[in-house]
């Protein structure tokens, strides 16, 4: 049984749209807070080597890479073709930023997610759905992202994942990247039809990522102990009601300060939460 559309009837985007539509969700990320150890508008959360305007530069860097990962998904580009656009994305924000990591994770999932965007729109002329988005990334390039979870990587998550068995984003996208479409985009779509205010929903649905991922860059910073602290305060804050119950925020903001003191980061959370954001502009928002 093939996926049910979302919205049938609405004109189709384009895959610049797709692609664009990942760099407004990485700035809804961004703009996000309190968010707990990680950058914001505001402050730089448990970083001392970048900052928003280190995000802005490398956004700006990365605004022609996403829709060419649409256009090669639109034209059955294979894996090789898509990881050598994404290194490429990855050098041009290197460069942009100094040699500072900030979004090595959004070249990857977003990319991906982009080219997924762009296949669909090519082989069913439909809006792509989650559904849909998903079925096409695993049938195009699952395999591919199965051997590459089984090289050793030299990056810190992955250093991190095979040191604590976890699973690291390529399995992770291998899969369909679960943890996205089983829980970040469910959630985030109920919290809008609940009548949240947009910052407050992303917000809820970064807590219930940060719940139940492997977030490798925890893991690297703070090893599993740290992994799993954060893993029990997202855990504990929807469970006394999230950010719907009158201390919400305040109590978001503990968990904020608690992050900071102990250095932790859920960059991989982040990353998830920015790919949710890119789901519901492509799919269900006009």
């Amino acid at each position: 049984m093939k996926p049910a559309l979302l919205h049938p009837a609405r004109a189709l985007p384009s895959t610049g749209h797709i692609g664009r539509a990942a760099t407004l969700a990485l700035y809804d990320e961004l703009s996000l807070t309190p968010k707990p150890g990680l950058v914001t508008l505001v402050d730089r959360g448990s970083h001392d080597d970048m900052d928003a305007h280190s995000f802005m530069r490398s956004l700006f860097a990365l605004r022609s890479y996403f829709p060419k990962m649409a256009q090669a998904g639109s034209q059955g580009a294979s894996f090789p073709v898509l990881e050598r656009l994404g290194i490429e994305a990855e050098q041009r924000m290197l460069a942009a930023t100094g040699g500072i990591n900030t979004h090595r994770g959004a070249v990857f999932m977003l990319g991906l997610l982009c080219a997924a965007g762009g296949a669909v729109l090519a082989e069913q002329a439909c809006i792509p759905g989650a559904a849909w988005l998903r079925e096409a990334l695993c049938r195009h390039w699952g395999e591919a992202l199965q051997q590459r979870s089984l090289r050793a990587s030299a990056l810190p998550g992955g250093i991190a994942a095979r040191r604590h068995g976890l699973r690291g984003a390529s399995q992770e996208a291998a899969l369909g990247f679960p943890v996205l479409f089983e829980t970040a985009v469910p959630v985030l779509a109920r919290a809008h039809a609940s009548g949240l205010p947009a910052p407050l929903a992303r917000l809820e649905a970064l807590f219930h990522i940060m719940a139940v991922l492997d977030d490798c860059n925890m893991a690297h910073r703070a090893g599993m102990q740290g992994l799993r602290h954060g893993q029990d305060a997202a855990r504990r804050f929807l469970q006394a009601g999230g950010c719907a119950h009158p201390e919400g925020l305040s109590r978001a903001q503990a968990i904020c300060d608690d992050f900071v003191a102990r250095r932790l980061s859920p960059g991989g959370a982040a990353d998830t939460l920015a790919a949710a954001c890119w789901v519901l502009r492509v799919c269900e928002r006009p």
